[in-house]
């Protein structure tokens, strides 16, 4: 509930407590999250906090309403979440979230949409959501989450009340996980989706063995080149068994490539500072350009959109290994 930030996120806390307590509601505010990990929980307690008939902020003063559970199960009417299609945000997920908000409600006196990673938004979903930004109805609120608020058209950014979250500390953040590992930490940011699931993700120490596995593998490939495919069995399918968690671990390929060319644009090191050495030397590998490793982060995207279709696990990594080599 809203109650569990009044601490973490104090100012933010405050600015969402009194717009409902007074009455002040917008009809849509844009959360400038700056890589806060619970941002969607934070957009979900507020939505709670709007929802609740009685605008309870804390789970100790509710009875035995059943409407926070069924949000958190994703089973609330009035409540939609629009999360990115692939790499973009669809005209088409605009077009369906409108028709069903031009329903009457039945649960609830307002209806509620967030949109996770607005900045994904394609621009016909921009231009789509747009349109609706200008023509609120009183009962619907809309909550926009982006990391930069820059990535957005300055038309949505207008018709919006701008929260901006203030930053966590690295080490407040990793007492709060109980962790000291940061890579780990900041790769669990990236691949979860909500506190739980992050929560859980760094807590589970296997996790650390298969980003050891991939960060090797990667290495390995980055002296050896197609040589690696002699030893695929041992460097990858020992641990990488299946399409989900394959799909995950060309995601932290994807982020060690990226840190690899931050290295070479002399930028910080943003996710693999545990391996800071490794990625200094691959990124000044002869074989490593700005336009090599690019190639290579668009290859992986590419893949990992081909990960829900290829049934054959071995020879799509062949596919990969032979296009990190331009076959």
């Amino acid at each position: 509930m809203l109650d569990d930030y009044k601490d973490l996120q104090p100012i933010v806390y405050r600015i969402l407590k009194n717009a409902v307590i007074k009455n002040r509601n917008s009809h849509a505010y844009l959360f400038e999250t700056k890589g806060y990990p619970r941002q969607m929980d934070i957009a979900l307690a507020f939505a709670k906090f709007l929802l609740c008939p009685n605008h309870l902020t804390n789970l100790k003063d509710c009875g035995n309403c059943t409407q926070c559970q069924r949000i958190d199960d994703g089973n609330f009417t009035e409540l939609k979440i629009i999360e990115p299609d692939g790499l973009w945000i669809k005209k088409e997920q605009l077009e369906e979230l409108q028709e069903e908000f031009s329903k009457k409600s039945v649960e609830a006196n307002k209806k509620i949409y967030i949109i996770n990673h607005a900045e994904k938004l394609n621009t016909a979903a921009a231009n789509s959501i747009l349109k609706f930004l200008e023509e609120p109805e009183e009962n619907i609120i809309a909550i926009l989450l982006t990391d930069n608020l820059y990535q957005l058209l300055n038309t949505i950014v207008s018709r919006c009340q701008i929260i901006s979250f203030g930053k966590m500390q690295m080490k407040e953040m990793l007492d709060h996980y109980h962790t000291e590992n940061e890579t780990l930490f900041r790769i669990g940011s990236i691949l979860m989706d909500n506190e739980v699931s992050l929560q859980n993700y760094i807590q589970d120490e296997k996790n650390v063995e298969k980003i050891e596995k991939i960060i090797k593998f990667v290495d390995y490939y980055e002296k050896h080149g197609k040589e690696v495919l002699l030893y695929m069995n041992h460097m990858w399918f020992d641990v990488f068994k299946d399409k989900e968690s394959i799909a995950q671990a060309f995601e932290i390929m994807i982020i060690i490539y990226k840190d690899i060319m931050n290295v070479l644009l002399d930028r910080p090191i943003e996710v693999m500072k545990s391996y800071e050495d490794t990625i200094i030397r691959m990124a000044h590998s002869d074989k490593n350009t700005i336009e090599s490793v690019s190639s290579k982060i668009n290859i992986l995207l590419e893949k990992q959109k081909e990960i829900k279709v290829n049934a054959n696990i071995n020879l799509m990594m062949d596919k990969l290994i032979l296009s990190f080599e331009g076959r």
